[in-house]
C-alpha cells in the first residue's frame, strides 16, 4: 500500500509541471497526426498540412494545459512485485541489464503551455508561440547495482548522475504550398531559451571502487547553467492530397536546432538580474558550480573515523583563457515522421512510424509505430483512441474526446506511458485545450473533394478534346 501512495505522490507532484508541442488529440492519438493534424495543431507534426486549410475558418487557441512524466522502470505492479520479495540472481541480473541498456533509472518530466491568443491560424499560415518545459533526471544504474549485489563482485562501479532541465519558448511562422497533386510545408522557429541547468558529461564522473584491502571512491560534477538563450530551428513537411481517401506524409521536425547560451539577449536586458542561485548566491553567466566528493579508504579498523566522507560545493569561474564567458550550445532534439491515413465516412484512421536522432528530452533513438482512430458517428463530439509500440517495454495506450459546437472546440486527451493499464503504467500524458474558430465551425470529414490530382483547366486542352 505504501509503494502504491508513493507513485501516486510522484505523479502527483510532476502533473503540476508544464513539452515537445502537444495537443489533446495528438495526445489521444498517440502520436499518428503526420497526415491528419488540423490548423494550428499542424506545427511540430507536418507543417505541409497547413495547406489544406485555405477554405477552412480560422482557428484561435484560446488556451489549455499540456503535461507528461514517465520513468523507464518504475510501476505499481513492480513495485509490488520487489516489496518485501528476496530476489534471485536472475531477477537482479534482469532489472540490471534493463537500467544498464537505458542509461540507468531515468525520470522525465515534460511539459507545454500555448500561450492564448498567440496561436493563430487562417489560410495556409500559421503564427505560433509556445513555452516548453523540459527536463531528464537519471539515476546511475551503478547504484542500482550496489544495492541489489554489494560491492564484492562489482569492483569499479560507476556512479555518475545525470541532469538536465530546460525552459524554451518557441515562436514560429509556418505556411505551406500546395502544388497539382501534394503540399510541401515550413516552419521557422525561433527559440528563446529561458534557463538551462545541467551536468556537463564531459566534465563530470563518479565511481565507487573495491579492492582487496579497503572501499573507496571520488566524483566530481560540473553543473553549466544558463539564462537567457537563444536559437533558430525549422521544421520541414510533406504530405499528398487525399486519393481515393487515402493520404500519405512526411515531415522532419526542428530539423538543425539549437540554443546558444551566455550570450546577449533580450531576455537578459529586460530583466537585468541573473535569477538563477545555488546555496543562497546568485549566479551569473560566468560562473558555473562545482560539487566534489570523496570516500577515503573506507576499512574495517577505520569505520569509527569522521573524515571517511568529505564534500564540497563551490562557484568556480566559466571562463575562456581570454577571460571571456565561455558560450555553449545545447541541440533541440529532432525528429523525423512519416504516416498514412484513410478517411471514411464515419471513421478516420492514421498510421505513423517516428523516431528520434538521440535518446534526450521528449526524443527517442527508438524507431515508434502508431496506429490511432477518432470516430464522427455522434455530431459534434468526435472519439478518438490510439495505440503506440516502441519495443516491449515502451507502449502506449491513447484516449479522448472533444466537443465541436459552432465557435467552441474543447479537447481532451489522456494515454498511459509504457503501460496498458493503471497499475502497468510507467507515466502519462494529460491534455486540455479550448480553441474558437467560426460561427460554421470547421468540418474535419472531408479536407478536399477530389479524388485524385487536380483536372487540367479546360482552356488548357487542344482544341478536339474541349466540350
Amino acid at each position: 500500500m505504501r509503494s502504491k501512495l508513493l507513485l501516486v505522490l510522484i505523479i502527483f507532484i510532476n502533473s503540476i509541471l508544464f513539452g515537445q508541442k502537444r495537443d489533446p488529440r495528438t495526445v489521444a492519438l498517440v502520436g499518428a497526426t503526420t497526415t491528419i493534424a488540423d490548423g494550428i495543431y499542424a506545427v511540430g507534426y507536418n507543417p505541409a498540412l497547413i495547406a489544406y486549410q485555405k477554405e477552412k475558418p480560422f482557428m484561435l487557441q484560446l488556451g489549455g494545459l499540456d503535461f507528461g512524466m514517465k520513468n523507464n522502470y518504475l510501476s505499481i505492479a513492480t513495485l509490488n512485485a520487489l516489496n518485501g520479495d528476496t530476489l534471485e540472481q536472475d531477477e537482479k541480473s534482469f532489472i540490471l541489464n534493463r537500467l544498464d541498456n537505458n542509461g540507468g533509472l531515468r525520470f522525465d518530466l515534460d511539459g507545454h503551455l500555448a500561450i492564448p491568443f498567440l496561436n493563430f491560424s487562417m489560410g495556409n499560415m500559421v503564427l505560433s508561440s509556445n513555452m516548453n518545459y523540459l527536463s531528464t533526471y537519471a539515476l546511475p544504474s551503478g547504484l542500482v547495482r550496489l544495492i541489489l549485489e554489494g560491492n564484492a563482485n562489482n569492483p569499479n562501479i560507476d556512479m555518475t548522475f545525470g541532469l538536465e532541465v530546460m525552459g524554451v519558448n518557441e515562436f514560429g511562422f509556418s505556411f505551406a504550398v500546395p502544388f497539382e497533386s501534394y503540399a510541401v510545408g515550413l516552419t521557422v522557429k525561433y527559440l528563446q531559451g529561458l534557463f538551462y541547468m545541467g551536468l556537463d558529461p564531459d566534465s563530470s564522473k563518479a565511481d565507487f571502487i573495491t579492492t582487496p584491502k579497503a572501499v573507496y571512491g571520488s566524483g566530481t560534477y560540473y553543473l553549466r547553467q544558463g539564462f537567457g538563450g537563444s536559437g533558430y530551428g525549422i521544421d520541414v513537411g510533406l504530405v499528398t492530397k487525399e486519393f481515393n481517401r487515402l493520404r500519405f506524409g512526411a515531415s522532419i521536425i526542428n530539423a538543425s536546432a539549437s540554443i546558444g547560451w551566455n550570450k546577449p539577449s533580450i531576455l537578459k536586458d529586460a530583466l537585468k538580474e541573473y535569477p538563477l542561485k545555488w546555496g543562497g548566491e546568485r549566479l551569473s553567466d560566468s560562473v558555473a558550480v562545482l560539487y566534489t566528493y570523496k570516500i577515503d579508504s573506507l576499512r574495517a579498523d577505520n569505520l569509527s573515523s569522521g573524515n571517511l566522507f568529505t564534500s564540497s560545493s563551490q562557484i568556480v569561474k566559466n571562463l575562456d583563457e581570454n577571460g571571456k564567458v565561455k558560450k555553449f550550445n545545447i541541440t533541440y532534439p529532432s525528429i523525423f515522421r512519416i504516416g498514412g491515413s484513410y478517411r471514411g465516412d464515419e471513421v478516420l484512421i492514421s498510421s505513423d512510424i517516428s523516431t528520434g536522432f538521440e535518446n534526450r528530452f521528449f526524443s527517442s533513438a527508438r524507431w515508434k509505430w502508431a496506429i490511432a482512430a477518432e470516430l464522427y458517428r455522434f455530431d459534434n463530439l468526435p472519439l478518438r483512441l490510439g495505440f503506440s509500440w516502441e519495443g516491449m517495454d515502451r507502449t502506449e495506450f491513447g484516449m479522448g474526446a472533444g466537443f465541436h459546437g459552432g465557435p467552441v472546440m474543447i479537447d481532451v486527451g489522456f494515454s498511459f506511458k509504457s503501460g496498458m493499464w493503471i497499475h502497468t503504467m510507467k507515466g502519462l500524458n494529460f491534455s486540455l485545450g479550448f480553441t474558437m474558430t467560426s460561427f460554421k465551425g470547421r468540418d474535419n470529414k472531408s479536407d478536399d473533394t477530389s479524388s485524385g490530382p487536380s483536372p487540367v483547366p479546360e482552356t488548357s486542352l487542344p482544341d478536339n478534346q474541349k466540350q
